[in-house]
């Protein structure tokens, strides 16, 4: 059977773009260098300026800003750090890579954020941060592992690679860990194709994140820079000068996502046992990543499978969230295995992520939920979502 082209689909995620990204695009394409320029520079500053942050560093990525963040802060083989193994970017696998040894802790159900009284519960000797994210846009519980970091003098890190313009207690996602991490792929709202940034108000540990980000024109004749070898893991110009596009224009992409948020709420106050979304106590507002259903106990893995496959009939593209790393072979092979976290697991069988993106409209929407209301009715012989 033949492919259906992506303009027929209503997809995931889409990027959006407008005249003045192709113009600075453009611009810097036109420009003497690809690479190790300035638009690197002010994307940082502009990022670190509009969040509020003393430094900010551009990567190639969410998981390899985790991984420089572990490296520059000490951690490696030997030290555990605590990890949730809820979510879409996974940049848990950064521990991994470091050397050291990941210790997942359950999730607060309705959040899918990491549980700060789980995370206590595994706090060791050999503890030395941990890692707890904003899944879906929607904020952690940041007052209290902040405390929890304090009491145990433990490095806290921030992982906002699905969140960008959340806040929680008057203050936004992004500046509550001693670093955080921001991914720029789809479907972030500020997508730069692939990109990341680090974010610290501590000018040291930023000056050791430039360090091991990438070795510069001046170090090449150095034979100091190899006593902690750097990566490649640098963001390109033409990247850099899409995400200076974005940010410019973050309140209006942000905006056109909630309108159709409010699209989506609107139609699902019509299914019947539908939930609006939950929003913890102390979270002020919530940019979504994606439109995420959670279906009832009723409903299993494979029926879930099911209703996505349906979607896909009517060239909707949805997908369950996630695959709990703690399921994933690696990680298995450690020693994990299902029934040990199950509330996670719980939450990986039964949340659907449904399109979410500017290009969608009002009649979009009512056609994505009209058609998840009828096959989830027939995959649930009848009976509500919830």
């Amino acid at each position: 059977m033949a492919a259906i082209p992506d303009d027929d689909w209503l997809l995931l995620s889409e990027p959006d773009l407008g005249e003045l990204e192709s113009q600075v695009v453009l611009a810097t394409l036109r420009g003497p260098r690809l690479s190790g320029g300035r638009r690197v520079e002010q994307f940082e500053a502009a990022f670190a300026g509009w969040l509020g942050r003393g430094h900010a560093v551009a990567v190639a990525s969410g998981t390899l800003g985790t991984w420089l963040a572990l490296r520059a802060i000490g951690i490696g083989p030997g030290d555990e750090v605590i990890a949730s193994p809820c979510g879409w970017h996974q940049v848990a696998h950064a521990v991994t890579l470091a050397g050291a040894s990941v210790v997942f802790a359950d999730i607060d159900y309705w959040s899918g954020c990491l549980g700060p009284a789980r995370a206590a519960a595994r706090i060791t000797p050999r503890t030395r941060a941990i890692l707890a994210g904003n899944v879906n846009g929607h904020p952690a519980a940041w007052s209290v592992f902040r405390e929890l970091a304090d009491v145990h003098g433990l490095a806290l890190i921030e992982d906002s690679t699905e969140a960008i313009g959340s806040s929680y207690l008057g203050r936004a996602v992004g500046s509550f860990g001693d670093v955080a991490v921001f991914d720029f792929s789809q479907p972030s709202p500020l997508c730069c194709g692939e990109g990341g940034m680090l974010v610290t108000d501590d000018a040291r540990l930023a000056a050791e994140l430039r360090y091991l980000r990438s070795r510069s024109l001046a170090d090449r004749r150095s034979v100091s820079v190899g006593s902690r070898v750097p990566l490649q893991a640098s963001l390109s110009e033409p990247a850099a000068a899409l995400g200076i596009a974005q940010l410019t224009r973050i309140d209006t992409l942000l905006q056109r996502r909630k309108e159709v948020e409010a699209a989506y709420l609107q139609q699902m106050l019509s299914f019947e046992g539908i939930k609006p979304p939950y929003v913890a106590p102390g979270v002020d507002l919530v940019h979504w990543m994606l439109y995420v259903v959670h279906l009832g106990k009723r409903f299993t893995a494979s029926a879930c499978a099911q209703i996505v496959d349906d979607l896909a009939t009517e060239t909707i593209e949805a997908v369950m969230y996630c695959q709990p790393l703690h399921q994933q072979f690696h990680y298995t092979q450690l020693g994990w295995k299902r029934g040990q976290l199950p509330l996670v697991e719980r939450f990986a069988d039964r949340a659907l992520a449904l399109p979410l993106h500017a290009r969608l409209d009002p009649d979009h929407v009512k056609f994505i939920v009209e058609t998840l209301k009828d096959s989830s009715v027939n995959v649930g012989a009848g009976a509500a979502i919830y």
